[in-house]
């Protein structure tokens, strides 16, 4: 199990707006010179190394809206809308299929959002069953099927049928359980709902089950989210991510509908991460990294642990040799070192579906130092440690000369404790955990040159 410690004024020092690193180079580098014709050139060559896939579907839509979102939604009252979006969603279905050996397994499959379970029970299983048309699914739950939920959009039958479709495992929205809070981010949501569908999966089988807390909202305190916390654990949930809420209305119109007068001070919200770092570690939860949170016997834990980690659009993951296809508005898909995004509204996806082609508007072909760099950067993120001859020998390079202005400028992460380096290792320390974005931000080259701002603090 990993130590990790908290060190406020080490935190304070490195708090400073930087990328999640779910890619590199990070979709600021992504470019309308990359669309459909080059994203099909790389999925037609992916054939021959023969890798398992994973799908992912963005389905847009939610009932309300609730004010701290970030995501690409559609809010709307009208579940009729959903409809017209599925059939060209079938079409975007059918045209990746084309391209890819039917033959290769999805092995890791997700609906986010938006919020999935906005489709009907029969909306779902079209999807589903146009997914197995298509794509070569695996029955024997040995794949990653899972599914972001929103408990007041989900019930018992909800749940039994997402069982039979082939998810095992869900990850639920919950931010914070106190009133006050959930009514300043317009998320009202009760404990009972919450419970019912955790009890649901646990009754059909679900694998694994992941909560989603969010410290920084707006009227959280210590002792308010103490309260959530300790509910929460009694959920005994598999996973936990503790997002920080960043605000930035500027970019998010929705966030501006959160009083920025009510947002807790910069103290109470780290005195908060404070509190989740000791309640979850007192409750025998591992930090995996970057908000994540996991028991030991959790696939994610196990994963870190044997070096099998890995970390894409979706957060930490244990399938690293897929080639992802993501499908709808706005998805990031990843074929080969190339990363590709579909087109962000509703309007430009139907366009571009009815005209036959794939809705991609953008991506990035990575060359060698992007493969070299995002090779380093995953390894950092996902384990924390970095062994230079590896690397050497993979790339054929000598690590102290290639990375010799990297090198010098982790000299003074070392002088305050978050790395320890090496001649032939980096290792990040107890008290470098939390600032893991930190560190990989040194070997990031565009952000070096760049000096991009358009990032979230790192806490």
């Amino acid at each position: 199990m990993s130590e990790i410690i908290f060190d406020p004024d080490l935190i304070r020092r490195y708090d400073k707006a930087g990328p999640r690193y779910t890619s590199y180079p990070t979709a600021v580098q992504f470019h309308e010179g990359f669309a459909e014709r080059e994203y099909k050139d790389y999925a037609i060559n992916s054939n021959a190394g023969g890798q398992p896939l994973s799908l992912y579907f963005h389905l847009p839509f939610c009932d309300t809206v609730c004010f701290y979102c970030a995501c690409n939604k559609i809010v709307t009252k009208n579940r009729k809308r959903s409809a017209p979006y599925l059939q060209r969603l079938y079409r975007e279905i059918a045209m990746q299929a084309a391209l890819f050996d039917q033959q290769r397994e999805v092995t890791q499959l997700h609906w986010g959002g938006g919020t999935p379970t906005f489709l009907s029970h029969d909306e779902m299983r079209e999807l589903m069953a146009e997914t197995r048309r298509y794509f070569k699914l695996l029955d024997d739950d040995k794949g990653e099927y899972s599914i972001e939920i929103d408990p007041r959009e989900a019930d018992t039958a909800t749940i039994k049928l997402l069982r039979e479709l082939g998810f095992n495992r869900l990850s639920l929205g919950v931010q914070d359980f106190n009133p006050a809070v959930q009514k300043a981010v317009n998320r009202i949501q009760s404990e009972a709902e919450t419970e019912e569908v955790i009890e649901a999966a646990r009754a059909t089988g679900f694998l694994s089950i992941s909560i989603d807390l969010m410290y920084g909202l707006p009227l959280q305190t210590v002792a308010s989210f103490t309260e959530t916390l300790n509910k929460v654990i009694a959920m005994s949930p598999d996973r936990l991510s503790v997002f920080n809420y960043a605000h930035l209305p500027q970019m998010f119109k929705t966030q501006r509908q959160i009083n920025e007068e009510e947002l807790p001070p910069a103290e109470e919200k780290l005195a908060i991460l404070q509190l989740c770092v000791q309640r979850l570690t007192d409750a025998g939860y591992v930090y995996i990294g970057m908000d994540h949170f996991a028991k030991p016997d959790d696939e994610l834990a196990v994963a870190q642990r044997n070096g099998s980690l890995y970390r894409n659009f979706q957060g930490y993951s244990t399938q690293a040799e897929c080639d992802l296809i993501a499908m709808g508005v706005t998805a990031v898909s990843k074929i080969g070192n190339s990363y590709s995004q579909n087109v962000k509204t509703m309007e430009e996806y139907e366009q571009r579906i009815d005209s036959g082609h794939l809705p991609i508007f953008r991506g990035i072909k990575l060359n060698e130092d992007d493969v070299l760099r995002r090779h380093v950067i995953t390894q950092l993120i996902c384990h924390f440690s970095l062994d230079m001859p590896s690397v050497e020998a993979a790339y054929k390079i000598k690590f102290a000369d290639y990375f010799a202005t990297e090198l010098a400028e982790l000299k003074q992460l070392q002088q305050d404790g978050l790395v320890r380096c090496t001649a032939t290792a980096i290792e990040v320390q107890p008290a470098g955990k939390f600032l893991i974005r930190n560190v990989c931000m040194v070997f990031d080259r565009y952000l070096r040159e760049s000096g991009e701002k358009r990032f979230s603090k790192v806490i």
